[in-house]
C-alpha cells in the first residue's frame, strides 16, 4: 500500500512447480539428458488495486503472435534483397511493435525502455511521422490521445497553458503525491507545433476528412498557443522558459540542463527560441493552411500562409550566423544568437524553412569530420566548448536526430548525402546487439575494427530510434503520398547500394493500395507495379 493509498500487487506464476519457493527465489531439481532441454516458464502480472486473471506463458505468447500477425497484415511491409539491411529494418519494426501500446485512443508508441515506457508527446509525434508511410494508424492514435490530453488551463507547476500539447505523462506513487511534476506535464516547446505537423502529414497521406473534423478544434487551440503563450513577446518566434524550479530548464528535444550554451560554454539565458522549433512552426502553419482549405476556410488558410512566409523571412534575418557559417542553435532572452554549431540546424531543414544556398552550407558542414563521426552526425561539432562524445546531448549520436537531418537533406535534393548518413547508421546497427539502434551512442570517431561505443544507460529499444532507418529509407526514395488522388510518388528515388532490390507491399494512399518493386537498371531506378487496388497509382518522377 503506497502513501497515495493505492494497493499495488504482483502475481508470479512458475511452471513447473519449484522444489522450494522462497520470497525472492525458486529452486528446481532438473535431470537433463545429453542434447535434451527442459523449460521453466515464469510469468509476472502487476496490477493496481486488484489482480486480473492469471495468464500462462503459452497463452500469452500465442496472443502476442496473433496480435503481431494482425498488425503486420494491416501495415505496409518492406523487404530488401540484401540481408544486412533487411535484418536491421525488421528489427526496427519489431521493436516499434513492442513499444506500441493499445490505448483507448488507438495505438500509441511509448517512448522507450526502461526509463520512458509511458506516454510522451514529442517522442510519439516524431515516431509516428517517421513511420507514417508504413502505418498511418499510429499517427491517428497519437493525434487522438494527445488531443484528449491537450492543456485547457494555465498551470505553472505543470508548465501548462491552454492549447499546449503534452510532454510526458506518469502514473504511480511519486506522480500522485506530486513528488515529481510529470503526472501530466507540458514542458516541451516543440510538441505543440509537431502535433500540427503530424496532423497535416496524416491528412495529406490518408485524406481522412472525418478525422480532420474530429481533431480540428485541437489544431486550432494549438495554433492559438503558438501565436499566443508560445510567443510571449510577440516577435514571431516560439520560445520557452520554465515557470517553476521543478520544471525542465530546457524544453526542446535536447532537454538536459547543459544542452543550450554560448560559444564560451556558459549556459544560455532564456527565454530561448530554438532553431528547429521555428522550422516546426513554419511547417505547422503551412500544413494547417492546407487543412483549413480542405474544410473550406480559405480566409484562415491565407492568413496561415502569410504568417509562415513572414516567419521564414524573419528566420533568415535572425538565425543565420555568418560567424559559424550556419544557423545558430537559438536566440537567447535578449534576442542574441547562440552561435553554436549544432545538429538542431539540420532539423530545421526538414521543414523547408531554410534558403536553398544556406541549406547547402548546413548540409556540407554536417558531413565534415567535426560533425560526422563515421557512424552518424553528432549533436554538436567537436569544436564547441561543451563537446563531450560521452555526454547525453553535447556530442553523442542520436539515430532519430540523424533521420530528421536526412529528411532535411531530402527536402533540398541531396540523396547522396543521405546515403552517407544511412550507411553510417546501418554499420552502427550491425555492430550492436540484435541489429538494434539504441536511443543514443557515444560520438567517438569511427576506427577500423572497432564498434561504436555504447552510452551505458540509453533506452534500448527506443521508439524514435526504431523509426530512424525506415525514415531515412523513405527520404532516400523521395517518397510522397497524396491520399486525395491515391497517388504514391517517388521523386528522383535514390536506391542505396546496400539495399539491392526493395519490395513494398500494401502501400496505402487514401483508400487505395499498391505493391511494387524497386531495382537498379543501367544506373537508373526502375519500378515494377505488381498490384494495385482502390484506384492507387505509383508514379516515378
Amino acid at each position: 500500500t503506497g502513501l497515495d493509498r493505492v494497493i499495488r500487487q504482483t502475481s508470479v506464476q512458475i511452471d513447473p512447480e519449484p522444489m522450494t519457493l522462497k520470497e525472492t527465489s525458486a529452486f528446481f531439481r532438473l535431470h537433463i539428458p545429453a542434447k535434451q532441454s527442459r523449460r521453466i516458464y515464469v510469468t509476472a502480472l502487476a496490477e493496481s488495486d486488484r489482480l486480473g486473471p492469471p495468464c500462462s506463458y503459452a497463452m500469452g505468447l500465442r496472443d502476442a503472435r496473433r496480435h503481431r500477425r494482425r498488425t503486420e497484415m494491416q501495415a505496409t511491409s518492406i523487404e530488401v534483397s540484401r540481408p544486412d539491411l533487411n535484418h536491421v529494418l525488421k528489427r526496427s519494426m519489431a521493436d516499434l511493435r513492442l513499444l506500441i501500446t493499445d490505448t483507448a485512443d488507438g495505438p500509441y508508441p511509448y517512448a522507450g525502455t526502461p526509463w520512458y515506457s509511458t506516454t510522451f508527446g514529442r517522442d510519439a509525434l516524431i515516431t509516428a511521422l517517421q513511420v507514417l508511410w508504413l502505418d498511418p494508424s499510429i499517427a491517428r492514435g497519437v493525434l487522438r490521445r494527445l488531443a484528449r490530453y491537450q492543456a485547457s488551463e494555465h498551470d505553472a507547476a505543470a508548465d501548462a497553458q491552454p492549447g499546449k500539447i503534452l510532454h510526458e505523462m506518469r502514473s504511480g506513487e511519486m506522480a500522485a503525491l506530486h513528488e515529481i511534476p510529470f503526472g501530466l506535464y507540458y514542458g516541451s516547446v516543440d510538441s505543440t507545433p509537431l502535433f500540427v505537423v503530424l496532423a497535416g502529414a496524416y491528412i495529406a497521406a490518408t485524406d481522412d476528412k472525418q478525422f480532420l473534423r474530429e481533431i480540428w478544434p485541437a489544431i486550432l487551440r494549438a495554433l492559438e498557443w503558438i501565436n499566443g503563450p508560445g510567443d510571449p513577446d510577440g516577435d514571431g518566434f516560439v520560445e520557452y522558459a520554465r515557470e517553476t524550479e521543478n520544471g525542465l530548464s530546457n524544453q526542446g528535444w535536447k532537454d538536459s540542463h547543459d544542452a543550450i550554451f554560448y560559444k564560451d560554454g556558459s549556459l544560455a539565458v532564456g527565454p530561448l527560441a530554438l532553431v528547429e522549433v521555428q522550422g516546426y512552426v513554419y511547417e505547422a502553419k503551412n500544413g494547417a493552411a492546407r487543412m483549413a482549405s480542405l474544410l473550406g476556410d480559405d480566409v484562415l488558410a491565407r492568413s496561415l500562409k502569410a504568417e509562415a512566409a513572414e516567419l521564414r523571412q524573419n528566420f533568415e534575418k535572425k538565425f543565420w550566423s555568418p560567424d559559424i557559417g550556419m544557423y545558430a542553435l537559438a536566440l537567447d532572452g535578449r534576442k542574441n544568437r547562440v552561435d553554436v554549431r549544432s545538429s538542431n540546424a539540420g532539423h530545421a531543414l526538414s521543414s523547408g524553412i531554410a534558403a536553398a544556398d544556406r541549406a547547402s552550407c548546413v548540409i556540407k558542414q554536417m558531413l565534415e569530420a567535426s560533425f560526422f563521426s563515421g557512424w552518424g552526425i553528432r549533436t554538436i561539432a567537436t569544436t564547441e566548448a561543451r563537446y563531450n562524445p560521452m555526454s547525453y546531448h553535447n556530442g553523442s549520436i542520436w539515430p532519430h536526430d540523424n533521420a530528421m537531418i536526412g529528411a532535411g537533406f531530402a527536402r533540398y535534393g541531396k540523396p547522396d548525402q543521405i546515403e552517407t548518413v544511412f550507411n553510417g547508421l546501418l554499420d552502427a546497427a550491425l555492430n550492436m546487439s540484435q541489429g538494434r539502434l539504441p536511443e543514443l551512442f557515444c560520438g567517438f570517431r569511427r576506427r577500423a575494427g572497432r564498434a561504436p561505443i555504447l552510452y551505458p544507460v540509453a533506452c534500448s529499444p527506443q521508439a524514435w530510434a526504431s523509426g530512424s532507418m525506415p525514415y531515412l529509407l523513405r527520404s532516400l526514395l523521395g517518397l510522397e503520398i497524396d491520399g486525395a488522388s491515391r497517388t504514391v510518388t517517388l521523386n528522383a528515388p535514390h536506391l542505396p547500394e546496400r539495399a539491392g532490390e526493395i519490395t513494398v507491399r500494401n502501400m496505402r494512399a487514401g483508400e487505395g493500395s499498391a505493391d511494387f518493386v524497386l531495382r537498379r537498371k543501367g544506373g537508373a531506378v526502375v519500378i515494377d507495379i505488381t498490384n494495385s487496388s482502390g484506384g492507387a497509382k505509383v508514379v516515378l518522377t
